[in-house]
């Protein structure tokens, strides 16, 4: 099984010597374990409101974006440079890099807060890591006291100070040092005061200042010139110090620093010299570092005190020469104002030039307008000459067109009425017989084969009711499921049943089709009653999207839908139950006179059936009245209550009388009660006398007009929602939209008309005669007329 290789973490910062000897201790203590090294450097952001320079903490606005950038870029080739240092001084142990960015969070923070977001277990800090280039006061410490305070419990913390670790005493400014051996106490680590940039701000680009030439400042300005250069030079070599960074003195006290006595008395006496000598050289080294240290301060500090003279120097010829371009503004300003009093002069005298040539250019214009007039006038005359020629020639046509259309018209007049005639002569044949029955063939060639473009819906859903066309009038095709398992003498008496109940509000029976199970009503135009109150403007149906209801037709619908139940009930030997009384089932012709469909195919008798027909007329009423499709939610207070009913009637119906309203609303409620015992022996004719009656009240009302009622005349009108019969495609039995002229003389929709040709037929879909051609000619005079009607219809209030 192969062993976990341990991860350990060693924060290094920008103090080489420090990083090694940390690293050195961290390579000694794990050096019989395998394990690899994470580098954990931190880098610090150059924000857009300050900057870290050599000079110290600067805002961004004093350093140019040039000096920038070369700083952020310096920083950056700096960072890779020690980064890689460190990687070779690990060797052949394995080591990663973490760079972690920081931007205004204090760095002891920050550790420990990494501390828990990677979880490290060891992690190995110098103490001179903790002295960041924030420019803050913050020792390190009380930096380091704090991340050994606040670490994770899991995590083991080993800081370090010139190769030794350090072993932190309860004084949050104090630790102790301790040799690696035997944890020997070395040295006290105590914290001395942080050492801040001693340069100002020598090449902030603060202002410009544009000089003036002077004979006698030319000696200052060369002088100046010739050690630009030098400064220039002095300022990229401050950049290249590694000035940002504060070291922490290492203080030892010779009251407690080692003395024989406080060395191990177990070594003998070699060991001991050995080990005193040992320290005697680090001794030397540190002196020969700090004295060269000394020295190089001293030449900087030369160097600075060389540039700051320069500064004064350049920064007192700048002010000379301000006063000297004050002086000289002045006098250029008096020299300004008397040129403008002599232009203002010119001015004038070119204003009065240039009125009197304006005078001679209207004079010339005014002549040239007249000249352009007159030819104008003439080419006019010669334009309208030419258009007179060009309207005779299309007046001339448009009559040839007019007089083919109407030669086209004639025909299909002719052809219309001799249709009614044999329509009104199939209806009075239905009248006497009845009802008849159909092959299949018929019931196919009326729906187009069951094609899926005349499947109806109801209230939204596919049906398996169809729109078809039989003897020249359009009907109603209902295939019954032959999944039921109804055999053809169940069928036969179903038939015969609807056949025998023929009643003004009931959906009359045309015929019937054996071999197909299926049932011929006579076609509802106007759809459901749902479709009207739940689903207004519906743009499925063109013909009624603008049809509302008025509470006054909400009424007389209501008489209608019970006129019809009634019959229903007074069947003998025994009663039809509708059983599925909904507005799905309630269907509104042409002049939205309603009736009941969906009868006759259930098997109720009993009592209680009828009860459940006289609830569902109950709730019908409140759908009416409400305009929603909820049912008996209106509560008996709320009837006795005029103005909480009031608030819930459909606003579509126009201004309710409020008496009615009350009236209906307690019919409604009287219905809904039947099945809960409050009225057990409820007829539906007693319900049927109430409506009249309150149906009477309405006529009268209506006829006084104290009420506003909302009107279907222009609704129903040919020239709005009503579409003109000529307008309808004799296939789809829609509103054309491109229509075209057939052979046979009528008009069809294009798709239409195309869609029978290419099925192979060439007779035609009205008279079945034989095409004598199949070309199709636009009709663009009906065209424009259907396009006049929908704008009409459109500018209609719903």
């Amino acid at each position: 099984m192969e062993t976990q290789v341990e991860k350990v973490y060693v924060a290094v910062g920008n103090d080489v010597r420090d990083g090694y000897k940390t690293l050195a201790w961290a390579l000694r203590r794990w050096t019989f374990q395998p394990f690899t090294i994470v580098l954990l450097h931190v880098t610090y952001n150059i924000s857009t409101d300050f900057v870290y320079t050599p000079f110290g903490k600067l805002p961004a606005s004093a350093v140019s974006e040039e000096k920038l950038e070369i700083l952020k870029k310096y920083e950056q080739e700096k960072t890779e440079k020690l980064l890689s240092k460190y990687i070779a001084f690990c060797g052949k142990v394995k080591a990663e890099i973490l760079k972690v960015e920081k931007y205004d969070q204090p760095i002891h923070k920050l550790i420990v807060d990494l501390m828990s977001g990677l979880e490290i277990g060891k992690l190995v800090m110098g103490i001179t890591f903790m002295k960041s280039s924030s420019w803050r006061s913050k020792s390190a410490i009380s930096g380091a006291f704090y991340v050994h305070q606040y670490k994770p419990d899991f995590s083991e913390l080993y800081i370090i100070c010139g190769g030794k670790l350090v072993v932190l005493n309860g004084n949050i400014n104090e630790g102790l040092m301790e040799d690696d051996g035997g944890g020997i106490m070395i040295a006290k680590i105590k914290e001395k005061p942080s050492i801040k940039s001693l340069l100002g701000r020598i090449f902030c680009e603060r202002r410009k200042c544009s000089s003036l030439p002077s004979t006698n400042q030319d000696s200052v300005k060369d002088r100046w010139d010739n050690n630009v250069e030098e400064l220039e030079n002095y300022f990229q070599e401050l950049l290249s110090l590694n000035l940002d960074e504060e070291s922490d003195m290492l203080q030892a006290n010779p009251m407690e620093s080692e003395t024989p006595e406080s060395i191990n008395s177990n070594m003998n006496d070699e060991e001991k010299m050995e080990a005193v000598q040992c320290k005697i050289d680090e001794a030397h080294e540190a002196i020969l570092l700090k004295k060269k240290e000394a020295k190089a301060d001293v030449e900087r500090h030369a160097k600075a005190k060389s540039a700051i003279g320069l500064c004064n120097a350049k920064a007192e010829e700048l002010e000379t020469q301000i006063k000297e371009e004050v002086t000289q503004r002045l006098e250029i300003k008096n020299v300004l104002d008397i040129e403008k009093e002599k232009l203002f002069e010119v001015k004038r005298e070119v204003e009065e030039s240039k009125n009197r040539l304006n005078s001679l250019k209207e004079l010339q214009v005014e002549l040239s307008n007249k000249l352009q007039k007159s030819s104008q006038a003439r080419a006019n005359a010669v334009a309208q000459l030419e258009m007179a020629a060009v309207t005779r020639a299309k007046m001339v046509m448009e009559i040839e067109e007019l007089r083919r259309q109407r030669d086209v018209f004639q025909r299909r007049i002719g052809f219309c009425r001799e249709k009614d005639a044999l329509r009104m002569v199939a209806r009075s044949n239905e009248l006497r017989c009845g009802y008849r029955e159909y092959i299949a063939e018929d019931v196919r060639l009326a729906t187009d084969d069951f094609s899926e473009r005349l499947r109806l819906k109801v209230s939204g859903d596919w049906s398996n009711v169809y729109r078809g066309r039989i003897n020249h009038s359009t009907v109603a095709i209902k295939m019954l499921n032959s999944v039921n398992g109804m055999s053809q003498e169940d069928f036969q008496a179903k038939v015969r049943i609807l056949n025998d109940l023929r009643h003004p509000h009931l959906v009359a029976l045309m015929g019937f089709c054996s071999e197909l199970t299926c049932i011929i009503y006579e076609y509802m135009h106007n759809g459901s009653l749902r479709d009207i109150l739940f689903t207004p403007q519906r743009n499925c149906r063109k013909i009624n999207r603008n049809q509302v209801l008025c509470w006054y037709d909400r009424i007389r619908i209501a008489c209608e839908v019970c006129s019809g139940l009634s019959y229903l009930h007074s069947a003998k030997p025994r009663p039809i139950v509708h059983g599925h009384l909904t507005t799905s089932n309630i269907l509104l012709d042409r002049d939205l006179v309603a009736k009941v469909s969906g009868f006759g195919l259930r098997q109720h008798h009993d009592h209680y059936d009828i009860r459940l027909d006289i609830r569902a007329f109950g709730v019908l009423l409140m759908h009416m009245l409400t305009g929603r499709n909820w049912a008996g939610l209106i509560e008996d207070a709320i009837v006795e209550d005029q103005a909480a009913l009031i608030k819930v009637l459909d606003e579509k119906a126009g201004k309710w009388p409020s008496d009615l309203a009350v009236e209906l609303a307690k019919i409604s409620m009287k219905c809904m009660s039947v099945c809960r015992g409050a009225n057990p022996d409820l007829q539906i004719t007693t319900v049927m006398e109430e409506l009249h009656e309150l149906k009477k009240k309405a006529d009268e009302l209506r006829a006084r007009g104290g009420f506003e009622v909302v009107s279907n005349e222009n609704v129903n009108s040919e020239d709005s929602n009503e579409a003109p019969s000529v307008f309808l495609c004799p296939i789809f039995q829609e509103v054309m939209k491109n229509p075209h002229v057939a052979a046979d003389g009528f008009s069809y929709e294009l798709e239409a008309i195309e869609e029978w040709l290419k099925m192979g037929h060439d007779t035609s879909p009205m008279t079945n005669l034989c095409l004598k051609h199949k070309f199709l000619t636009p009709n663009h005079t009906l065209r424009s007329l259907i396009h006049e009607w929908q704008n009409k219809g459109e500018n209609l209030p719903c």
